[in-house]
């Protein structure tokens, strides 16, 4: 399920606009809009270019045949860019096999939606009034990475520090990760820092009540190396 996700991924990626003007219009009729879940409604052009909900605006929607819930789950395979998408993909080729083994296929698919929907959730609820599409896997894969954190926090991930590779327990890489989201509260970086804390919360959360039955699925929790 790991790689059909990639796959999907990919395909999308490869099959929408990815340059502009075409791949904003794109984005803001099929994106996720923090404003338009907010009032469950399309947002208009005059919105769309202040970049928030304006109170009273008559206007009329600029894509008034949008889907506003399904782009929910739209947004999770728009990717803006070629390194936005090869960064996320990499990140669940890591850690996505192993909470699939933990979750079995079906239940990871439906828990890696749902840590999507949880992610684009926290979002909207610290930017209620933004109307900048949400693009990206990064809040799903977030969500695997909380369960990875619970479940296997001792394999061993290896990563790029100080210009060579080295192994860390996965508690050290993901909590450090964790933690560095929050360095970007209040800045203009427009990476949607909120989305990835809220899957990666939700996914530790489900990973913890459900540890026990979720480990004993695999070898349980054994060290091993990603």
């Amino acid at each position: 399920m790991t790689w059909a996700i990639i796959a999907a991924n990919a395909a999308v990626f490869f099959l929408t606009p990815q340059t502009p003007p075409q791949s904003d219009e794109f984005a803001y009729g099929h994106a996720a809009i923090a404003c338009e879940i907010t009032t469950g409604e399309p947002v208009t052009a005059l919105e769309a270019n202040a970049g928030v909900c304006i109170d009273g605006n008559a206007a009329s929607a600029a894509y008034p045949d949008k889907q506003i819930w399904l782009s929910v789950l739209v947004s999770m395979f728009l990717h803006a860019g070629l390194a936005h998408i090869l960064f996320n993909m990499w990140s669940l080729w890591i850690f996505g096999n192993n909470v699939e083994e933990a979750f079995g296929s079906v239940l990871y698919l439906v828990f890696y939606v749902a840590a999507g929907v949880a992610a684009t959730a926290g979002f909207v609820l610290m930017n209620p009034g933004l109307t900048v599409p949400l693009v990206g896997a990064s809040g799903a894969i977030a969500g695997v990475m909380g369960a990875y954190l619970v479940l296997f926090p001792r394999h061993q991930v290896m990563t790029f520090l100080f210009f060579r590779v080295v192994a860390m327990p996965a508690v050290g890489f993901l909590g450090f990760w964790f933690l560095s989201q929050f360095l970007l509260f209040g800045s203009e970086s427009g990476v949607a820092w909120e989305a990835h804390v809220g899957g990666f919360v939700f996914g530790a959360v489900v990973a913890l009540i459900f540890r026990r039955t979720l480990l004993s699925r695999t070898m349980d929790g054994a060290p091993g190396r990603t």
